[in-house]
């Protein structure tokens, strides 16, 4: 099975990445730099901050170059 490097995923979020689109802002390397990482691989660290934080800064990305989906619970 091939996996995509461009994917972070946890029990919460899934988190893409497409570089072609990236306008290379830094928006979130600066603001949420716990997750968002340039110096180390993977570069995106989901367990860096809480979801609610991921989701708003992704928000603020200014080419959608970051995406989320959100994972469903089980409700029993």
């Amino acid at each position: 099975m091939e996996t995509n490097a461009n994917v972070f995923s946890n029990e919460d979020i899934t988190v893409t990445y497409q570089p072609k689109c990236c306008a290379n802002a830094g928006i979130c390397l600066l603001q949420l730099s716990e997750v968002f990482r340039s110096s180390v691989i993977p570069w995106i660290d989901l367990n860096g901050a809480k979801t609610d934080a991921i989701i708003t800064q992704i928000n603020k990305c200014p080419s959608g170059a970051l995406k989320y989906h959100l994972k469903r619970k089980e409700v029993a």
